[in-house]
């Protein structure tokens, strides 16, 4: 009983730790956040680097390098962040962000800017 006690705890310590810093080889963070700015993501977002507008609607993207998940409920990887980036209805149809005219060289950017977006 008590092994699966350890067991659970180190469970629940695995998801309190912050992801390892990732890249997305080929993407350039700062075109990315170039991107962010001309795709007006501030009228929804609070995003670190964007000092107007400053949304909250869908939340602050403030330390989002160092969430485990994508709106609650998809992994935070380079390759599923770029397609919720393209895409967001496909993977919860139910969300209220909506898909964007961004072409996957762009979402790759966004994603990289995204990426470096730490609470450290």
């Amino acid at each position: 009983m008590a092994s699966a006690a350890v067991i659970g705890l180190a469970g629940l310590v695995a998801c309190a730790e912050k992801p390892p810093h990732r890249t997305i080889s080929g993407a350039d963070p700062k075109q990315g956040l170039a991107l962010i700015e001309s795709q007006g993501c501030g009228a929804c977002h609070q995003i670190p680097g964007v000092a107007w507008p400053r949304g909250e609607v869908g939340g602050s993207l403030a330390g989002f390098a160092d969430r485990a998940l994508i709106a609650g409920r998809h992994p935070n990887q380079p390759e599923v962040l770029v397609r919720w980036l393209r895409d967001p209805p496909a993977l919860s149809p139910d969300t209220a962000m909506p898909a964007t005219t961004l072409t996957d060289a762009q979402a790759r950017d966004v994603a990289a800017y995204l990426l470096t977006l730490h609470d450290d």
